[in-house]
């Protein structure tokens, strides 16, 4: 096994036939038996890796061919790379919420990944179809804006230079786009909530004081 590129939360190895993922930090084993149970019930409805094994701290998966989004964007894919993410997020918020949890469910809510995005998007490089969304770990019941505008966050921080081909992940995945200020407000939550993710796993640490700063950039962006 060997460390694999790209993982920032958790610790993940794989050998080309399975990938072991090793939770750390806050909550770390809820967040495992949420990522488990999804994937376990997404095979056949979504792309996602099939679970091999789980134990209280790891989870085996099998591996799948692809190559992460953000290496395409940086490839100069941007069009091809966020149409398919578009595509793809519209078939994950048509899911069905039951696959969470069950019971009532309010009005409008819908399975929301919970950090959606190119990063966490795997594409075949030659057709661009998606072959597989991992880390569902912060997956639960929400507004879809939630994850419209986290890809639109990670694109304009990690990828600026990939801003223009936005468009193509709105229209991929169609419907009224939600105002700025509403897309904004979603993204100054969600770094909101990892700054304090962040201060729970090293209380003031370098964490934390990143997730103020990029709060700081994204509050000055303009639409």
């Amino acid at each position: 096994m060997r460390p694999l590129k790209h993982g920032y939360t958790n610790r993940t190895v794989g050998d080309g036939a399975l990938v072991e993922k090793t939770y750390e930090g806050p909550d770390a084993e809820l967040r495992l038996r949420r990522e488990h149970a999804l994937l376990t019930r997404l095979r056949g409805r979504l792309p996602v890796p099939p679970v091999h094994a789980a134990t209280a701290a790891t989870l085996t998966l099998g591996f799948v061919a692809g190559v992460p989004g953000q290496e395409l964007l940086d490839a100069g894919q941007p069009a091809a790379v966020l149409a398919s993410c578009g595509k793809l997020l519209r078939r994950i918020h048509g899911t069905a919420p039951s696959v969470l949890t069950v019971g009532a469910h309010r009005a409008g809510k819908v399975l929301v990944h919970g950090d959606f995005g190119p990063h966490n998007v795997l594409l075949d490089p030659d057709t661009f179809e998606v072959t597989a969304v991992v880390d569902w770990e912060f997956a639960h019941l929400g507004d879809p804006v939630e994850d419209l505008a986290w890809c639109e966050w990670i694109v304009r921080m990690h990828h600026p230079e990939s801003r223009h081909a936005l468009g193509h992940f709105f229209r991929a995945y169609g419907g009224e786009v939600p105002p700025w200020p509403v897309r904004r407000a979603a993204m100054l939550t969600r770094c909101e909530a990892l700054r304090q993710f962040c201060d729970r796993w090293e209380p003031n640490g370098p964490g934390v004081r990143q997730w103020q700063k990029r709060a700081t950039a994204t509050a000055g962006w303009q639409a």
